[in-house]
């Protein structure tokens, strides 16, 4: 059997216009929170991706009735027959945010039996934030080995602090007091676009929520939720990685759905390496203008509306053939630098210390065999590959397609040169070989 991957060669400048899916890290958990509905829900803007799939697969385990329309990104959940607690260990292990639905169980049915989540290895990312909350609400967990199962004759409204602003926990917290009577404040929340897209879904159900400085949510418990419609908000980290693809091959881009303000620090490091930005008026839209002798720049991860962990890697791709010398920091996950070997692999010369990466801009990359170990991973290693000479291999690919929606056709519509090569036959996408009426 062969062993997917992806080919990348050196690639003309980038250059042309598309639009974005909907946010992979906002409908994975949209999706989670249907489970505190009954009836029919539709949400819109629906992305591919196979964490989507996994996702669609947990709730049909627990008796949902899902129709997913793929072309047209619409989902249907029916929910009034979802009957079941226990989360299959098999799709709990494919997927970190598979977590993401103990909340809306034990608001449910009192009870949630699952397995330890699994994903990509960049870090602990520790769902202590999680239980410790669970507990304190009333919930009793045990735990044994992988396997976690809990139980509550009714959770409790309160104030719980999170030591640190966890997207998956605050939303998980958020998710399980939307139903529990009485107010319930969560303290140091995460407030990423992602978070508040929830929200957004949440209030639509019927959900009493108030977002407070600082950083804190205010629940009102509320005894039902009403099925829901909704389109999920464009993918901020598909913007970025877009907009890098343009950067670093020298071409151009617009993306006509983004929203600027969801990515300020990101477009700020980029107008900082020289690139020319342009934002529509109306807040929605970007348009770069690569510089043809990018500067290096150093950033920090850090929540939001810091500089997203998530771009990370992309970004150092792009420090890898900036003038100078970068310093990159990543303070949210422990081991997201796992890509600094493999772009060391391309030529890149970079040197790290613990958390952080010294990054020396060289003039060229060259194509060679690396593997991807997390989703952000592939896209930098993709990336890098558009920029150097010769071929670049990538293996690991199911990260890639478990995080985007066919990135690659998109890519290949702006003049990238890429090649999916599965079990059977290769899957060519360039430019020349894809409709235009496909992408947009």
């Amino acid at each position: 059997m062969v062993t997917p991957y992806i080919i990348v060669e050196q690639s003309q400048p980038l250059k042309g216009q598309v639009s974005l899916n909907g946010a992979k890290n906002a409908v994975l958990v949209i999706i989670a929170s249907l489970i505190l509905t009954r009836g029919k829900s539709v949400l819109h803007n629906v992305p591919k991706s196979d964490d989507v799939l996994h996702m669609i697969s947990l709730l049909k385990s627990l008796g949902a009735s899902v129709f997913f329309f793929e072309e047209e990104h619409i989902l249907q959940v029916d929910t009034t027959q979802l009957s079941s607690w226990n989360v299959n260990a098999e799709v709990m292990k494919k997927m970190r945010a598979s977590i993401l639905v103990m909340g809306p169980l034990l608001a449910r049915f009192g009870k949630a039996d699952i397995a330890a989540p699994g994903g990509c290895v960049i870090g602990s990312r520790p769902i202590d934030f999680h239980l410790k909350n669970f507990k304190k609400m009333g919930a009793t967990v045990f735990e044994n080995g992988d396997y976690l199962s809990a139980v509550t004759t009714g959770l409790r409204a309160g104030r719980y602090v999170l030591e640190y602003p966890s997207v998956g926990a605050t939303e998980n917290i958020l998710m399980s007091a939307v139903l529990t009577p009485g107010q319930t404040y969560i303290v140091n929340a995460a407030l990423e676009p992602e978070v508040m897209d929830l929200i957004d879904v949440l209030r639509k159900m019927g959900a009493n929520i108030q977002v407070l400085a600082p950083a804190t949510l205010c629940i009102s418990g509320v005894s039902q939720l009403q099925s829901v419609e909704h389109t999920i908000i464009p993918d901020r980290l598909e913007a970025g990685s877009l907009l890098i693809a343009a950067a670093i091959t020298k071409g151009e881009i617009e993306i006509t759905n983004a929203i600027a303000e969801h990515m300020d620090v990101f477009l700020l490091k980029l107008e900082e390496m020289g690139h020319s930005i342009r934002l529509n008026a109306n807040g929605q839209g970007i348009y770069l203008k690569a510089s043809q002798n990018p500067r290096a720049v150093s950033f920090k991860t850090s929540p939001y509306p810091g500089f997203p962990t998530d771009l990370q890697a992309p970004m150092m791709a792009a420090q890898c053939i900036a003038e100078g010398i970068s310093v990159i920091e990543e303070t949210v996950f422990e081991n997201r630098l796992v890509h600094v070997r493999e772009l060391q692999k391309m030529g890149a010369q970079i040197k790290q210390e613990g958390t952080k990466a010294i990054v020396t801009g060289v003039e060229h990359l060259y194509g060679a065999q690396v593997i991807a170990t997390d989703i952000r991973a592939s896209c930098s290693l993709v990336l890098a590959g558009l920029c150097a000479k010769g071929t670049t291999r990538m293996t690991g690919i199911h990260h890639w397609t478990r995080g985007y929606d066919h990135l690659e056709k998109k890519l290949g519509f702006l003049g990238g040169n890429i090649t999916i090569v599965n079990q059977e036959m290769p899957l060519s996408l360039t430019v020349n070989e894809l409709g235009r009426e496909n992408i947009l």
